[in-house]
């Protein structure tokens, strides 16, 4: 043999000699003489208690399953039991982790190229108890100390196959977030496709998705709200790949929330990025603001289906966008696209709204008009009292600072009643830092239009409001279409109205209101019919004591009303009648609520009217009631001259009068000789 053959020889048997040394010290060693060291070593990095508690073992075993030659090589096995890691000093919780078994094994030749590979984890009943207290401090977070920049990067590279385990058990208390939970995370046993839950076309465009692998069970509060749910994840090695979509499902109920989630989540350990589809239903959509901080309004029960996009690191601020939904809102159909966006400072929803057939009821909660029993529904705490008509249920202005806002919605058609339809219904909110703008708030009313600017400033304690209303073309045989005698009139609705206030609810509004309204009616008719077809029960008796059952013709009903610290008091209220002359005379109390009017008719010539005494309607709004005066009539026109005189009043409506197309309106010359100083009584109508 050779000199250079000898020295291979000799190195080779040596190398041999060592490996199988070595092999055999490794295969004999007791490992728990290591656990001491291992322990402290440990507890340092993490500057944690850690602790192997039980037995830590290494076994040499074949793998079969490897195939070639591999399924010849030993493969060593280690096995710890009982493990622990600690608390933080500021818990007083002294354990954070527990593990009744961990076993992994270890392929041994890559180790020749500082690569270490475990092609699978196995732990044995984990749990862990996540806290984070009130002032951020998180026990999840760890401290290794101030890095070395200096210190070039480890050339060892770490590849984990797979980890399983057979039950886990997490407990999470979060003082910031009032959340206390406990979730159990199980194996699924076989691995659930992910289109399975999502579906074909869903999964395409999720591309390299893997499956669902564990499922979840979990119960507690949150927000201090009751929660309970259940869920499906995708396998733990997805968390390390930030490019790997990670599948997620869930059904949770918090309170009385009901979210349905199926899809994937995108760097999963820093929360990147969401794409799910989200299925969305609760007593009201103003529940949701103590659960995400978006200021929503309330409203009857709700349920929505769309796709949700989230960008959790976008530039301006974490962005959620909600696509193409799909709902109702109580009788009501909803659509359309909302974004949200946690800016600075404040956060901001903007998006587009519509409805196809709103119900007028589904708009009464937006100002605390629906009834106890729907507050109630909803989670309401406010009741409306039995003797009040005024909603005084509260806004909610103390969430209008939590964010901005930019949305418009459409009504493409809303129904009051089968017999009364509106229109539509469009409006632009705009809410910047407690200040809510409608602007403009239209509505389409048979044939015309009221158009409204509402402006509620809820920085200001209490809140200050003011409302701009203009109606315009209201034709009153669409505004009553099931009232035969005014399917021939030609008659119109218009008025006018600038009303502000300070309170918190509508009753407090308007009990505080100064401002004025108008209203003018050319051309229309009035009976008891039609008094009941409006639901107006003390009309109905005035208008049979004034007309009896028949159907009376109106020239011009006019009405300039003046409101000071919330009464209501007539400056000119008057109806021209094919029969009379009826002056309204008297006041409204919207704080306490109630009516104080007298109704005096003037005959015209000789027709026939028997009613020698003032009509009176007083009361509470709830309940108001009717009645003739003691006090027969005075002279004919007596008392009435003063509102023949009202010239500034008469000149007011007068710019109600919309241009016509060639007819007279029948109010003019009855306001004209209002100007002029002319008792109401003389006029000359056209017939």
């Amino acid at each position: 043999m050779t000199r250079p053959a000898r020295i291979i020889t000799w190195t080779l048997a040596t190398l041999i000699t060592l490996l199988a040394i070595l092999v055999v010290v490794i295969a004999t060693f007791d490992w728990n003489r290591a656990k001491p060291l291992l322990n402290e070593k440990v507890s340092a990095a993490l500057q944690r208690p850690f602790a192997i508690n039980g037995n830590l073992a290494v076994k040499w075993r074949t793998e079969p399953e490897e195939g070639g030659w591999r399924a010849w090589v030993p493969w060593p096995h280690f096995i710890a039991e009982d493990l622990t890691l600690g608390n933080p000093e500021w818990l007083k919780q002294p354990q954070m982790v527990g593990l009744e078994k961990v076993e992994f094994r270890l392929s041994p030749l890559p180790l020749i190229f500082q690569h270490i590979v475990i092609p699978r984890i196995n732990l044995t009943k984990p749990n862990a108890s996540l806290t984070r207290l009130a002032d951020g401090r998180a026990n999840w977070t760890f401290d290794f100390g101030p890095k070395d920049e200096n210190a070039e990067p480890s050339k060892w590279v770490l590849d984990i196959g797979a980890i399983g385990f057979d039950q886990g058990n997490v407990s999470y208390n979060d003082q910031i977030l009032k959340a206390d939970m406990k979730v159990q995370i199980d194996p699924l046993g076989k691995p659930i496709p992910f289109s399975e839950i999502v579906g074909k076309a869903r999964a395409e465009k999720s591309a390299g998705a893997q499956d669902y692998a564990f499922g979840l069970k979990a119960s507690g509060r949150y927000k201090d709200q009751p929660v309970s749910g259940t869920g499906k994840i995708g396998g733990l090695l997805a968390l390390q790949d930030a490019s790997q979509p990670f599948p997620l499902q869930a059904d949770v109920r918090i309170a009385d929330t009901h979210v349905v989630v199926a899809g994937t989540l995108t760097d999963p350990r820093n929360l990147g990025a969401l794409d799910l589809r989200l299925k969305l239903s609760g007593a009201s959509l103003g529940n949701l603001f103590p659960l995400t901080g978006v200021t929503l309004p309330d409203t009857p029960a709700y349920s929505t289906d769309g796709h949700l996009l989230a960008n959790l690191h976008a530039a301006e601020g974490a962005r959620f966008s909600y696509e193409g939904f799909n709902g109702k809102i109580g009788d009501s159909d909803i659509h359309g696209d909302l974004a949200f966006v946690a800016s600075k400072p404040r956060p901001k929803l903007s998006g587009k709204l519509v409805s196809n057939q709103l119900l007028f009821k589904d708009l009464a909660p937006l100002i605390g008009a629906d009834s106890n029993a729907e507050q109630k529904a909803r989670g309401g705490a406010s009741k409306q009292p039995g003797d009040k008509v005024l909603p005084v249920e509260e806004f909610r202005t103390e969430r209008w600072r939590a964010m901005d806002a930019d949305v418009s919605f459409s009504g493409k058609r809303i129904v009051h009643s089968s017999k009364l339809p509106f229109n539509d219904l469009a409006v632009h909110l705009i809410l910047d830092d407690g200040l809510l703008r409608l602007q403009p708030l239209r509505f389409g009313v048979a044939g015309g239009n009221l158009a409204a600017n509402i402006r509620l400033d809820g920085r200001n304690m209490p809140m200050q409001g003011r409302a701009r209303l203009t109606a315009r073309g209201f034709k009153l045989k669409e505004l009553f279409p099931g009232f035969a005698p005014m399917q021939t009139s030609f008659g119109q609705l218009n008025g006018d109205a600038d009303i502000s206030g300070r309170g918190n609810s509508v009753a407090a509004l308007l009990g505080t209101a100064n401002g004025d309204m108008r209203m003018l009616i050319n051309d229309g008719a009035i009976s008891r019919e039609l008094m009941e077809l409006a639901g107006l029960n003390v009309g109905n008796y005035v208008v049979g004591k004034l007309f009896g059952d028949k159907d009376v013709q109106i020239n011009c009903a006019a009405a300039d009303v003046g409101i000071k610290d919330g009464l209501a008091s007539t400056r000119v209220f008057v109806f021209d009648t094919e029969n009379a002359i009826i002056y309204v005379d008297g006041t409204v109390n919207f704080a306490s609520e109630q009516l104080d009017l007298k109704i005096t008719p003037e005959s015209k010539g000789l027709r026939l009217f028997s009613l020698r005494s003032p009509l009176y309607v007083r009361g509470k709004f709830v309940k108001p009631s009717a009645g003739v005066q003691a006090l027969p009539l005075a002279l004919r026109g007596a008392g009435m001259v003063a509102l023949g005189v009202a010239i500034g009043p008469a000149a007011g409506l007068l710019a109600l009068i919309a241009p016509g197309d060639g007819e007279q309106n029948q109010c003019t010359p009855l306001l004209e000789q209002m100007k002029a100083g002319k008792a109401p009584a003389e006029v000359k109508t056209k017939k």
